[in-house]
């Protein structure tokens, strides 16, 4: 349907879509309703990989014992997107299409070096999920394909995640931290750029040895927070700052 009757614009949990639809912001008039397709929610382990389908709900992440053995900060990321009415509807797959640079699970998905399964009627591919966005609310997923899988390898190392917004839950971040630490440190911050952000010089400091207030500078000059509505830039800055040093003392 989506190659020969598009365009169309999958939805799931419609979390976002309802939104969008409500406030008259959404373009699409089309629609292809996914949440009927029981075969993309296994949570499962396929050849060593964490392998989470596009339409497995942030409850189901919460509650695998695979998620929360392998990955626990996705749990943790799952446990703050909304509320409980959200986190029963809402799904991963739809976190990341959605494209926004503030979703909770996308920081944690940048520092796991996963892989995205994108499927058409054509083939399937896999995109790592650090080159899936282009800019903001803009990715490489095609018309006619969809978000099938996340695929995770295993992370080795100290794994922290940490969400700054007006309430725990039930509000959009105003910075949002993944972050794992290994030999080589692993930093993602979202809501601090037009997409959520790795941060390889800071990584890079830190591996180094450098003075937390060295990567602090690194981590500052790396990201592109703006004012708005939620928040100012200066704030994001200083907060993403204050996350760094925090998970750096708390992992150590």
């Amino acid at each position: 349907m989506l190659r020969d009757e598009g365009p169309l614009t999958p939805l799931a949990g419609c979390t976002d879509v309802y939104v969008g639809l409500n406030f008259g912001t959404l373009a699409a008039k089309k629609f292809l309703d996914l949440w009927p397709l029981d075969d993309l929610r296994a949570i499962q382990i396929i050849d060593g990989r964490l392998s989470i389908g596009a339409l497995a709900t942030y409850t189901e992440v919460i509650q695998s014992p695979l998620v929360r053995r392998r990955l626990p900060i996705l749990a943790a990321a799952a446990r703050e997107i909304g509320g409980i009415q959200i986190q029963n509807r809402g799904t991963l797959g739809g976190n990341i299409a959605n494209a926004s640079p503030a979703g909770d699970s996308l920081p944690v998905l940048a520092v796991a070096d996963a892989t995205l399964v994108l499927a058409s009627a054509r083939a399937t591919r896999r995109v790592p999920f650090n080159s899936f966005y282009t800019g903001y609310r803009k990715s490489v997923l095609r018309p006619d394909e969809l978000i099938a899988a996340v695929e995770i390898p295993r992370v080795e190392g100290r794994q922290w995640f940490r969400k700054v917004g007006t309430r725990a839950a039930a509000a959009i971040s105003k910075v949002v931290m993944a972050a794992v630490r290994a030999d080589r440190p692993r930093l993602s911050l979202g809501s601090v750029a037009p997409t959520v952000v790795r941060l390889p010089q800071t990584e890079a400091a830190l591996a180094s040895g450098a003075a937390i207030a060295d990567a602090r500078r690194a981590l500052e000059a790396e990201i592109q927070p703006i004012d708005d509505l939620r928040s100012t830039a200066h704030y994001r800055r200083r907060v993403s700052g204050n996350l760094l040093e925090q998970f750096w003392s708390d992992t150590a």
